[in-house]
Parts: C-alpha cells; sequence; structure tokens
C-alpha cells in the first residue's frame, strides 16, 4: 500500500517541466565557478525560487542562497544543494561543455542545484497538498570545506527558521536511477597535512656540500604509505593520499625545502589522530636520518567532518524513496571514502538524511568491464574527472528523490 506521502510526491512530480530543468542544468554546466565565486549561479537559483512563490535571500555566508516558503502549521524541512565548481579542465566533448578554461561542474553541483530549483517549483505548485515550512539552500563553497559553516556563521538559523530535519543528496556513479542510503556513517572525514623539509641547498655538481630535501622527501613519501598498511588494522579504513611535491627552482640547483601536502581519509577521530602522530614521527626520523638542518614542520589544516546519518530519519527517507522508485532501486553501498561539509549545517545535532543518485550514462555504463556494479563504478568516469557527465536523464529522478523525502516529513493533506 502506497503511503499518502508518496502518493502526494509521485502526484507531485508526474509532469515535471523536464526540458526546461534539463536547459537550466545544462547553462549552469556551461557557466561553471569555483568556491564564493558562484555569483551567476546564485542568481539563477534565487530567481527560479521567487518566481514559484519563495521568499528569497542571496549573499548568505558570502555567496548562499536561501528561499522560504511558509505553508501552515507543521515541520520545517530543509533540502540543500551545493553549488561550486572545481578547477578542472572539462574533457566531456559535450555540446553543453564549460565555456570557462580551467574550470569545470567536475562534481555535479549543476545537477544538485537543478534537482533543488526542480524540487522548490513541485513543492510550491502542490502547496494546497501539504503543510509546514520549506527552506531551500543553495550552498556555496562545499569543495573548499567551508560553505556550510559560513551560512551557519552568518545567521542562517536566526534569519530562517531552525529545521526539524535536514536532507541533501549527492550524484554519483552508477546505473541511471539507483539511490544509496546508508543509515549512519555514510561519508569520511578528511583532513589535509603539509610537511615542509628543511635542507640545506647548493650546487647541483656539488651534492656533498649540501643536505638534499628532495631525496628526504622522496623517502618520506615512501615510508609514508606504511602508515596504513602497517599501523591501521585492516578494519579500519583509511586512505593517505600524497597529492603534491613541491620543491626546486632549476635542475641543477638543490633546494634547500621541499613541501609535501597529503590528505587522509578517516572514519574514526582515533584513527585520524594516530595517522598524524604516525606522520610526524616519520617526518622527524627521516629527516633526522638525512642530517637536516633543522626538524621539519608538520601542519594540520583544512578538515571536513564525517556525514553520519540519523538512521531512523534516513530509514524514513529510503522508505519513501523504495515507494516512489520502487524496492529495486534503493541500495545500501556502506560507508564511502569521499567527504562533505553538509553535517556543518546540522548544528547541535539536528537530524539529517544525506543520499547518492546514482548517473552514469546507460551505453557507457554497458560498455564497462566488469561482472558488479562496484567494479564497473570503478571503471566509468567518476566525480573530480575530466570526463565526468551525468545523464541528463537523473533530472526527473533527482527532483522526485527530494519531493518525496521532504514530504515524508511535511504533513500531508
Amino acid at each position: 500500500m502506497t503511503s499518502p506521502a508518496a502518493r502526494v510526491a509521485l502526484d507531485l512530480t508526474s509532469d515535471l517541466p523536464v526540458a526546461g530543468l534539463e536547459d537550466f542544468y545544462r547553462d549552469l554546466h556551461r557557466h561553471p565557478e569555483l568556491s564564493y565565486r558562484e555569483h551567476r549561479t546564485a542568481v539563477r537559483l534565487a530567481a527560479r525560487l521567487s518566481a514559484a512563490g519563495f521568499e528569497t535571500a542571496e549573499g548568505i555566508g558570502r555567496t548562499g542562497v536561501v528561499g522560504l516558503l511558509r505553508n501552515g502549521e507543521g515541520p520545517t524541512v530543509l533540502l540543500r544543494a551545493d553549488m561550486d565548481a572545481l578547477p578542472v579542465e572539462e574533457r566531456t566533448g559535450l555540446p553543453y561543455a564549460s565555456t570557462v578554461p580551467g574550470v569545470m561542474h567536475a562534481c555535479g553541483h549543476d545537477l544538485h542545484i537543478t534537482w533543488l530549483a526542480g524540487a522548490a517549483e513541485a513543492l510550491a505548485a502542490g502547496r494546497d497538498a501539504w503543510s509546514g515550512t520549506l527552506l531551500m539552500v543553495g550552498q556555496p563553497a562545499e569543495e573548499s570545506g567551508g560553505g556550510a559553516a559560513a551560512m551557519v556563521a552568518d545567521g542562517l538559523y536566526d534569519r530562517f527558521p531552525r529545521p526539524d530535519v535536514l536532507l541533501g543528496q549527492h550524484v554519483v556513479p552508477g546505473p541511471v536511477g539507483g539511490i544509496a542510503h546508508v543509515p549512519g556513517l555514510i561519508m569520511s572525514a578528511t583532513t589535509d597535512v603539509e610537511i615542509v623539509v628543511h635542507g640545506r641547498g647548493g650546487h647541483g655538481s656539488r651534492p656533498e656540500t649540501t643536505v638534499d630535501p628532495v631525496v628526504t622527501a622522496a623517502f618520506l613519501v615512501t615510508r609514508l604509505q606504511t602508515v596504513v598498511s602497517r599501523e591501521l588494522a585492516p578494519r579500519e579504513q583509511a586512505v593517505l593520499t600524497v597529492g603534491r611535491i613541491e620543491a626546486g627552482t632549476a635542475a641543477n640547483v638543490i633546494p634547500a625545502t621541499a613541501r609535501i601536502s597529503l590528505n587522509l581519509r578517516t572514519q574514526s577521530g582515533s584513527v585520524r589522530d594516530r595517522m598524524v602522530t604516525a606522520i610526524r614521527r616519520m617526518a622527524a626520523g627521516e629527516c633526522l636520518a638525512a642530517g637536516c638542518p633543522r626538524e621539519p614542520e608538520v601542519t594540520v589544516g583544512g578538515t571536513f567532518p564525517m556525514t553520519v546519518n540519523d538512521a531512523g530519519t534516513d530509514h524514513r527517507v529510503a522508505a519513501a524513496h523504495r515507494e516512489v522508485f520502487g524496492a529495486d532501486a534503493v541500495f545500501d553501498p556502506g560507508p564511502a571514502m569521499g567527504s562533505e561539509d553538509f553535517s556543518r549545517l546540522a548544528v547541535d545535532g539536528l537530524p539529517y538524511s544525506y543520499w547518492f543518485v546514482t548517473s552514469t550514462p546507460p551505453a557507457l555504463w554497458d560498455a564497462a568491464p566488469g561482472d558488479d556494479v562496484l567494479r564497473r563504478s570503478e571503471s566509468v568516469p567518476s566525480n573530480h574527472s575530466p570526463l565526468f557527465a551525468p545523464d541528463p536523464a537523473t533530472v526527473p529522478t533527482g527532483v522526485r528523490t527530494l519531493v518525496s523525502g521532504a514530504l515524508s516529513f511535511l504533513s500531508v493533506a
């Protein structure tokens, strides 16, 4: 038996303006904007929210957008979409590819904004069928990790109603139309670490007069690979990536310093702390062995929190999605090593549900090697790839997931 909320969701999304939403998506994709520079994107989203009947405000947390729709007594539900693009040169060859050199919506945030706009329009048009309050949030700077906190610090919950529940979603690779729910931990924490190795520079022809920080950094990069493989138990999921090494200005000059940038992915605070401790120890040991004139500088930088769904909230949304899309469409892939700042909107323990929507074009998915979803997902372009191109067929899917998720909490007539 279909619940009243699911019936209303199907009714409100039965006649979506799919062509218009796809055009909106393609326009956003052509005009990507980096973190805190989402000015055009914010204007475009705010215009659609206003036209749908929302009270709209811009410039929240620098470039964030909020749309508010009060519709009688009932819960307050927050729906969020992130807006920023990445410094990636697009290589999809799409007719609507980025027109901004070196910038691309390589993580699908343009699709997220489209989903949010479509859901806002559908729910506003069908407001006779439900009551409560909707809070639509277009969040800046997810990729840099500061946007959610910036909106909260700028008075998001002082200037607008405090939500009873928060809902968010993200596009990922996989056969079009799948919806991934994990009750509990769904995304990992991330931590950036910078290491500066101090040597003694000199002429490339006289290495004996120097302490070469490049060689020391190379040894350290190799040593760091044992942090996960030899210092953590197999059950303790973690990733350590050396994403950048910088040193030197010329081939015949041994530099005085070398810089290493690391990124950690962890699923518990204790594992993160042990990894940082090991990094400090290994850096100090390699520099001591090399005879460096001073100890290395190890700086813990930016972080993203873990994303941990409230189990009851996520079960409720997943149940609505099963009713709307069918039981086979909803699955549990387990926690991902990716990271998000969505949970920073959930101040003081506000409950939330965050899920994934799969989006690989059928022809590409069918041609991918592998016998299972996991193997195929590793073979097709993924988020942050210059080839990442979600199928526009997921536009109505993402609108319906938000609409049905919201209606599972709003008061339905």
